[in-house]
């Protein structure tokens, strides 16, 4: 025991490292010149059409500016130079934009990160959309599956993170919203020992799933995150659910969570009043703590008898897959 001990200190030791010059053969983005490129999305232009994982660092810096990865022929990393990689606190990359639906056609168009390619790995990186309340905004648009998101950042207001399709893991990052900010139709999202922190609100919604059918594979499920207001941000208790069904068969599970007095009692929302949409929803819960994991449940939420799987979520395969980092992972 005291062997295996030792092990997973020296293994945290090695994740807690950090990451301040670039992996050989990297596309080098600086805001002050001192890289080849000055933002992100020049760097993101020059990638070849090789099938080759290619790879990109960002210098430290506030890069004012959306950035578009489309479809590519091989895997892309993109790492973020950092004190600390084990998680987001040691972030020195931000991208930051502030576009909406006010102005814009779709979601996905006000990103300011949209990942349109698979075999994706962002590391250490902070985006943020500053649009504030009033439409959605995004932060992140992951529009493929395959994606892994580690020690990152992403702050919104409405709709932050939009996990719309295939598998993607969220590790040890923070997601910051208030209105239905973790959401998607198709995706298949595993969060995983992630900060979930809510803003300022009347009443908010983490999720919201837009699984409209039986045989959608789509499922949210958050494990062993953490869920509380936002630093300096006043939340009543309760204001907040864990979710609300955007499509009539959302499913989401909460497990192994701790959360303050932030949830409300009742856990779960409907869609809207006189649209309830609960008919054919699955929203579990499963070992959660903390005052928010009390109270009684909306009746047509359940406590599960186990633990979803990770397997079920990411695929039997994830384990071994180039774009899942296992050292994130609990």
């Amino acid at each position: 025991m005291r062997y295996i001990n030792i092990l997973a200190g020296f293994v945290g030791l090695v994740l807690a490292a950090g990451r301040t010059s670039p992996p050989e053969g990297a596309l080098v983005v600086a805001a002050d010149g001192s890289g080849k490129y000055k933002t992100i999305q020049d760097a993101v232009n020059a990638l070849s059409s090789s099938s080759s994982e290619q790879s990109i660092f960002i210098k430290p810096g506030t890069y004012k500016e959306q950035v578009y990865v489309k479809q590519l022929n091989g895997p892309l990393v993109i790492y973020g130079h950092t004190s600390d990689t084990s998680s987001y606190a040691g972030n020195q990359v931000v991208i930051t934009g502030s576009k909406s639906q006010k102005t814009e056609a779709n979601n996905d168009a006000t990103a300011t990160l949209r990942v349109w390619t698979s075999n994706f790995k962002l590391y250490n990186v902070n985006v943020v959309n500053t649009f504030g309340k009033g439409s959605q905004a995004l932060a992140l648009s992951a529009n493929a599956g395959d994606q892994g998101y580690y020690g990152c950042s992403f702050k919104g207001f409405q709709d932050t993170v939009l996990a719309q399709t295939g598998a993607q893991l969220y590790a040890k990052s923070y997601i910051e919203g208030a209105t239905d900010f973790i959401f998607g139709q198709n995706g298949q999202a595993w969060f995983d020992y992630c900060d979930i922190r809510v803003l300022s609100a009347s009443v908010g919604y983490i999720t919201a799933s837009g699984r409209a059918d039986a045989a959608n594979p789509s499922h949210y499920v958050l494990n062993k995150c953490s869920i509380s207001a936002a630093g300096g941000k006043s939340v009543e208790a309760g204001a907040y659910f864990l979710g609300r069904p955007w499509g009539a068969y959302a499913r989401v599970a909460v497990q192994s969570c701790t959360m303050s007095n932030v949830i409300n009692a009742a856990g779960w929302a409907v869609w809207n009043k006189g649209d309830e949409r609960t008919g054919k929803v699955e929203f579990g819960e499963y070992g959660n703590e903390g005052a928010g994991a009390s109270g009684t449940r909306a009746k047509f939420a359940k406590k599960l008898d186990a633990p979803v799987k990770k397997e079920s979520v990411l695929g039997s395969g994830y384990a071994s897959a180039s774009w899942v980092d296992k050292a994130y992972l609990s």
